[in-house]
């Protein structure tokens, strides 16, 4: 793979990650129905990647291993299940944004655990998070849709930033796409008993959209960011990462017209620059990177 096809595949990567929330409210089915499905048809795409596609060879797992893929797979759970709430309460340009206020929780969190110190950057990061999150938010009315979605999506992105420091406590050690596929079989695990009573409903349509969601938005765009990511930067593989909210607000603006206000692109404009100085300015390396794109 040459430098150009590695960008474009991280682009590819990119924009399906973006229409996770798009097929998360064309499938017609419950989040935990949606969950369930998607991580059932990753585990098949991941597996066929990792038996065809991938020359990493796979880690042999000991019980601290399994301890962290076993919580890492519930926080996973939850972040997903919490942003397809916030999809079908508020709607896709919402719930992408408000998720994508995982950097700011990523920053605090590393602070409260690791006890790093957070540099002057990081504390613009939050700041621009959180302004732009005020921006996003049409009326701060518990009673309205979409302040509550908005509500489960940034607590998504806490979920996510919570996933992504214990993923960095593991990438070490279990190649991404090995965690990945373990994670996935956690997760389906996880929404088994509650989706279980509700398959035999839904319809062969829906099943469509949470196996492309599956995929391509889980399988295949992670798959192409990891085999990117033998040529790419890691930095350039982050900022391209960033636009994920670009791609996810643009198809539903053209899908299901969710024209967003000038308040709501604003704010979404300040989320984007926060998480593009963020990541110019980390230096995650390629398993980081190759982590955080396995999680979402």
């Amino acid at each position: 793979m040459t430098p150009r096809t590695a960008l474009g595949a991280l682009h590819i990567g990119a924009l399906m990650f973006g229409l996770t929330g798009v097929f998360g409210k064309l499938a017609a089915a419950s989040p935990a129905v949606i969950v369930f499905g998607r991580a059932a048809f990753a585990v098949l795409a991941l597996a066929f990647f990792a038996r065809f596609a991938s020359k990493t060879r796979w880690q042999k797992l000991e019980a601290v291993d399994w301890r962290r893929l076993l919580l890492s797979g519930l926080l996973l759970a939850g972040h997903w299940v919490s942003f397809f709430i916030a999809v079908k309460v508020a709607g896709v340009a919402i719930a992408t944004l408000g998720f994508a206020s995982f950097p700011a929780f990523t920053v605090i969190l590393e602070g409260l655990i690791f006890r790093e110190r957070i540099r002057a950057n990081e504390i613009l990061l939050v700041v621009l998070v959180s302004v732009g999150l005020v921006l996003v938010t049409p009326a701060f009315d518990l009673g309205t849709g979409a302040t509550i979605g908005l509500l489960w999506a940034v607590g998504s992105g806490l979920l996510f930033a919570l996933l992504s420091l214990t993923n960095r406590a593991s990438s070490a050690r279990i190649p991404a796409v090995q965690a990945a596929l373990c994670q996935n079989v956690v997760v389906a695990l996880c929404l088994l008993p509650v989706a279980a009573p509700q398959l035999s409903e839904v319809r062969a349509l829906d099943w469509l959209w949470i196996g492309l969601l599956g995929v391509f938005c889980t399988g295949v765009a992670h798959s192409l960011f990891v085999a990117s990511l033998a040529v790419i930067k890691a930095r350039t593989a982050a900022v391209v990462f960033a636009l994920e909210p670009v791609y996810g607000i643009t198809m539903a603006w053209l899908l299901f017209n969710e024209n967003p206000t000038l308040r709501m692109l604003l704010g979404g404009a300040l989320i984007i620059v926060a998480i593009v100085v963020s990541s110019r300015l980390s230096g995650n390396s390629k398993k980081t990177v190759a982590a955080e794109a396995a999680s979402h």
